[in-house]
């Protein structure tokens, strides 16, 4: 019997990351990448733009892959209300680990499974607290220069050489702080009969 059952799985996502994370369980899955705007709408905070943006990522996928369960997922970080994005160069980069320097950000990492077939979505979000260093500006500078983590928020890739630049970091599930909560996903594809083991 196969472990997917009858579906198929897909990823909605461009991230390396959440690629790798999803291909520890083993599991054959498709990626393609999600079809919406992912700009935060006034008003919102930071975990409900995580959520809404991680469900349609997964939904938006949903005419492609009809007989699919799809994987959408999105991470928000926060620091003093604030939300801060994906940096895109150095110059951001570097602004964002200054202010960030010695500080405590959240960071909410939302997930959606969305079973096409039924139309149904399960939901989940898994924050993380990340206190930072009183690193220097060199610091950053030979950080950015070493790890160039301009595709992921807040500037700090804690599966890399970000590690170094981190007091403390305190949350319930390893990989939602790299972009995927793979604990709440497995609870997910159990629940839609995905054999993991």
């Amino acid at each position: 019997m196969s472990r997917l059952a009858t579906f198929r799985l897909v990823l909605a996502s461009t991230s390396p990351y959440r690629r790798e994370l999803l291909g520890r369980l083993g599991l054959s899955f498709d990626v393609s990448p999600p079809d919406c705007d992912e700009t935060p709408l006034p008003g919102e905070t930071a975990a409900e733009t995580a959520s809404r943006l991680a469900r349609l990522k997964a939904v938006s996928l949903a005419g492609r892959f009809p007989d699919a369960l799809i994987i959408g997922s999105d991470q928000v970080a926060l620091l003093d209300g604030v939300q801060l994005g994906k940096p895109g160069n150095f110059e951001r980069a570097f602004a964002q680990l200054q202010a960030m320097r010695g500080r405590t950000i959240v960071f909410h990492t939302a997930l959606a499974l969305h079973n096409a077939a039924a139309g149904t979505t399960r939901e989940a979000i898994s924050p993380w607290h990340v206190t930072m260093r009183q690193y220097t500006d060199d610091e950053i500078t030979r950080y950015l220069e070493r790890e160039t983590p301009y595709d992921c928020a807040g500037s700090a890739k804690t599966e890399g050489l970000g590690v170094a630049m981190i007091e403390h970091m305190e949350g319930s599930d390893p990989a939602a702080i790299i972009g995927l909560p793979m604990i709440e996903l497995c609870h997910m594809l159990r629940a839609e009969g995905v054999s993991l083991l």
